[in-house]
């Protein structure tokens, strides 16, 4: 008789619930879009009440799909973005909107505190960025009082979740390892990393640590009536995305690098030990104990998105009224050009970037008969250097280049796409069977906290299967270094100049109100 794990998997574009078996076996899934409310420009944030209300429709629908009662779960991990900030009040009790991992209003104090870094980069083994929780609890002291002074707990995304599901207040120590709230050497909340962001009186608003497998608590009678889920049903730590995404494919060890294309660009691997300073790396623990060396930022499949809504809307709703994806019209296009086709260059910059923080998406080499068609490819390949100049970074780290990459995220449901990276990046890249990476990591979470399995390792050896592998191809990956030599001088013959183009935009802004 099967063993069944349900994941609730919360990320910035979509939240899905999923059902797993006990070999990894994905049931059955319900998903539903991410509610991204902007207020201002450069926020992101989240109805919290809304977000609950629609997970407990999407708890019941994928019990029903699965055709499964609430007894038949044996366990539940949550899994969720990284960064970002979730609050409760003093009676621990929801009173304002969650923030997001896009959210970058934060980006001044951001950059203030980076050129400090040298302070705490011992403590924390962190950098800073915009959408670190300590970094926009620092924002609302300064602009929003009223709700930082009502604040009663700090949570990441998925332990807030945890919350409604158990009433528990508790934070799982891989996601607050990446947050810049923990002395990576001691595990535990330092307050010297409180006093370095000038948010002292937060450290005291921090919930209990536990690990991924650890019981966070049990669903309790009012949100079995909800859910339909039974009462008592154990709910594990979970885990932060990118650990669970690590996880679910099979990367344990210097080996491998995890490349997850989606929402972000992450590039990690697991380590037994930190990146340094001058690295540019962050580094977080990892479910394993071992330390995860990461570079990322918010360059990845998340702009596609937006650019095919700017460039394809006619087309978008000419698929749509045939009863077909967008996507699956891109999929041929892909597969029917190759690295000579487009001559344009795309920085995948439209929500930060990885070189200058005041870079921007920038089309280079637009000509009179240039083709709608080159833009969007263009946008594929800028997206794919993204991610190469930050696995240019790990290989530097780790002296040697991995054996393979084990993809996951948005891009995965391209293979046409997954060939580019494989050709861009000049390294095997292999893909799992499971489709629902974030919500495998939280399945192998709660086997090992259920017992079924004595560690993380184990699991993986019973729930995860390499199902795809794609090679370089030489004359693709030549053409590619070709245009990547010219993307890297791009870049740093403008890195002058996005302050000034910040500025202007800033002027312009201002005389039109």
């Amino acid at each position: 008789m099967h063993k069944y794990f349900l994941t609730i998997d919360n990320g910035g574009t979509n939240t899905k619930v999923i059902i797993f078996n006990e070999l990894g076996v994905q049931v059955a899934v319900s998903s539903f879009p991410t509610r991204d409310i902007q207020p201002h420009s450069s926020f992101h944030e989240i109805d919290l009440a809304r977000l609950w209300d629609d997970l407990q429709v999407s708890i019941r629908d994928v019990l029903d799909k699965a055709q499964l009662l609430g007894k038949d779960i044996s366990g539940i991990a949550t899994v969720g973005h990284g960064k970002g900030l979730y609050v409760l009040d003093k009676n621990l009790q929801l009173f304002t909107n969650g923030i997001l991992s896009a959210d970058s209003r934060a980006e001044y104090e951001a950059n203030h505190f980076e050129k400090k870094i040298a302070a705490i980069f011992e403590i924390s083994h962190q950098h800073v960025m915009a959408s670190q929780a300590p970094v926009i609890l620092k924002w609302m002291k300064d602009h929003q009082e009223n709700i930082y002074k009502n604040i009663g707990s700090i949570l990441s995304n998925k332990d807030f979740i945890g919350y409604l599901l158990t009433g528990e207040v508790k934070q799982e120590l891989g996601d607050a390892s990446g947050n810049n709230f923990i002395n990576l050497k001691t595990q535990k909340y330092d307050s010297r990393l409180f006093d370095f962001f000038g948010i002292p009186e937060m450290f005291a608003k921090m919930p209990p640590l536990i690990h991924a497998a650890d019981i966070r608590g049990e669903i309790t009678p009012e949100v079995a009536d909800k859910t339909g889920l039974s009462v008592g049903t154990p709910v594990y730590g979970g885990m932060f995305d990118i650990d669970a995404c690590s996880v679910a494919t099979g990367v344990l060890d210097e080996s491998k690098f995890s490349v997850i294309a989606g929402t972000w660009n992450m590039n990690l691997f697991p380590s037994d030990s930190m990146a340094a300073l001058d690295s540019g790396l962050m580094n977080s623990i990892f479910p394993t104990g071992k330390y995860l060396i990461e570079a990322s930022s918010p360059t990845s499949a998340g702009n596609l998105a937006i650019i095919l809504k700017m460039l394809m809307t006619a087309e978008i709703r000419d698929a749509k009224d045939t009863n077909r994806s967008i996507y699956t019209d891109l999929e041929a296009f892909l597969q029917n050009t190759d690295a000579t086709f487009s001559k344009v260059f795309f920085f995948p910059f439209l929500y930060g970037s990885n070189v200058n923080p005041d870079a921007e998406g920038t089309f280079i080499g637009i000509r009179s008969n240039t083709t709608k068609s080159e833009l969007i490819r263009a946008v594929y390949e800028g997206i794919v250097f993204a991610h190469r100049y930050h696995i240019e970074s790990l290989i530097s780290v780790l002296g040697k280049c991995p054996q393979a990459i084990r993809m996951s995220g948005g891009a995965c449901n391209s293979e046409a796409w997954v060939q580019m990276f494989a050709d861009i990046l000049k390294i095997p890249i292999e893909l799992v069977s499971a489709s629902e990476l974030g919500g495998l990591g939280g399945a192998i979470a709660s086997s090992v906290g259920s017992g079924l399995y004595n560690s993380i390792e184990e699991a993986v050896n019973k729930m995860s299967t390499v199902s795809k592998k794609f090679v370089p191809n030489k004359r693709q990956s030549d053409l590619y270094d070709q245009k990547y030599v010219v993307y890297k001088k791009l870049l740093e013959k403008l890195d002058d100049t996005w302050t000034l183009l910040r500025d202007t935009q800033e002027r312009l802004e201002n005389n039109n109100n």
